[in-house]
């Protein structure tokens, strides 16, 4: 999954970004599970996927507050 700037995360809905959310954190959870066993071809999708559900973790807020 290429990385998503904020402006375009912030013109989806609210569900969206959660189904995203869960999606990344599937991800994330395959690849810590695959790097037990095998060597990761791309070490730096880590942060890529942390970076990008922080991301999305932060517009949530935002709109949690802002309501």
């Amino acid at each position: 999954m290429p990385r998503q700037k904020a402006d375009d995360l912030r013109q989806l809905k609210t569900e969206e970004l959660e189904q995203k959310l869960v999606v990344l954190a599937e991800e994330r959870f395959r690849l810590a599970f695959r790097r037990g066993t095998e060597a990761i071809a791309n070490p730096l999708q880590f942060r890529t996927i942390r970076r990008d559900m922080a991301r999305i973790q932060t517009i949530l807020r935002e709109r949690k507050r802002a309501s």
